[in-house]
């Protein structure tokens, strides 16, 4: 046999075509991480603005009308407002103005990112001074010692994304990428609640006791990791169900290549590109990093919305698989005398 024939036998067109799409989820990645995170700029923030109601309208203009947009002001009634929307994650920031002196007041969050409360600070200090004020920062919800830059939160949601799909990955190559039948299905599904649960607390335990990177509640970090990974996993598992093992490089799509980058981790959503910003928060990464970073920092607040998105990936998921599950015959591999074991038996010996 030719080496040229030889290639022909081992390079099938769907090995091409496997080959093919590795390749545009290579360039996928390049593009998505660099397009998201390359050139991050503060964009319509959400920002309140404290000030005698003589100087609020002016005060919200000005800042409306810096020169890129970088903040969406919006007047409120008292410092207290300010304060306590920012903990409920309502706003980014604000500035409360003294009208009986030249020094301001600015409320920022780094728990929910450092970058993005220092470029806050930074945005408003300027602004300020072309007014020949001055301005303090004072963090509302600073972000642990250990937290570098406020990316613990990120990195532990992109754990628990990633064991969820690996999980799901080695349950359905394992045997065969499509479930046979329902029983091998339900199989599947009570591993990986099992892992998932397995998952979410080891997670916690790393994060919290352990590193002490992050602070709040470990039963509430805890129980967001578990529903994470479950999320993801179950979608997996739908995607091969569907597709094969084509399924398992769409999950990467979903959750690496369009989730990570999004997600709001290097850089909190407010300074990423329009589209990255839009997408984030209807994937995994971005439902669980906002949500980590409430519970370490928030109180808790504002979490229904992420938990919600991450719910219905873990419905979906699950019915996904269910469903497709249903609708396949038995593998001729589990009836005896038909599998591939009795067709190698057959065959003639040479």
């Amino acid at each position: 046999m030719t080496f040229a024939d030889e290639v022909k036998r081992a390079v099938t067109p769907r090995a091409a075509l496997l080959v093919i799409g590795v390749l545009a989820l290579q360039l996928l990645f390049i593009a998505s991480y660099i397009g998201a995170l390359h050139s991050p700029k503060a964009k319509d923030v959400p920002f309140g603005v404290v000030a005698p109601q003589q100087m609020s309208a002016r005060l919200v203009t000005e800042l409306n009308g810096l020169p890129g947009g970088p903040l969406a002001p919006r007047a409120l009634a008292d410092a207290a407002t300010a304060r306590r929307q920012i903990l409920d994650r309502e706003i980014d920031g604000a500035l409360i103005v003294d009208p009986r002196s030249t020094k301001d007041t600015v409320l920022v969050a780094s728990g929910g990112g450092t970058v993005l409360a220092n470029s806050l600070t930074k945005i408003v200090k300027e602004a300020e001074l072309s007014q020949g004020r001055t301005v303090r920062a004072v963090d509302m919800a600073p972000a642990s010692r250990r937290d570098f830059d406020g990316l613990s939160s990120f990195y532990l949601a992109v754990g628990w994304c990633v064991g969820g799909y690996l999980c799901a990955s080695i349950l359905a190559i394992s045997a065969g990428s499509r479930p046979a039948n329902r029983q091998r299905a339900l199989i599947r599904t009570g591993v990986m609640a099992l892992y998932s649960i397995a998952g979410g607390i080891a997670g916690a335990v790393i994060i919290g006791p352990i590193l002490n990177a992050l602070p709040g509640s470990f039963w509430g970090m805890s129980g967001l990791g578990a529903l994470t990974v479950f999320a993801v996993g179950m979608i997996t598992l739908a995607l091969e169900a569907l597709t094969g093992i084509v399924g398992i490089g769409l999950a990467v799509l979903i959750v690496v290549i369009a989730g990570n980058p999004s997600a709001g981790g290097a850089f909190p959503l407010p300074m990423l590109p329009d589209f990255w910003r839009a997408i984030g928060p209807a994937l995994p990464p971005g439902a669980s990093t906002w949500t980590a970073r409430s519970i370490a920092y928030f109180r808790g607040n504002a979490v229904t919305g992420p938990l919600l998105v991450l719910s219905a990936w873990a419905v979906v998921g699950t019915i996904g698989t269910m469903l497709l599950a249903l609708r396949k015959k038995p593998e001729t591999a589990d009836t005896p005398g038909t599998g591939a074991g009795a067709q190698e038996g057959n065959r003639p010996a040479r």
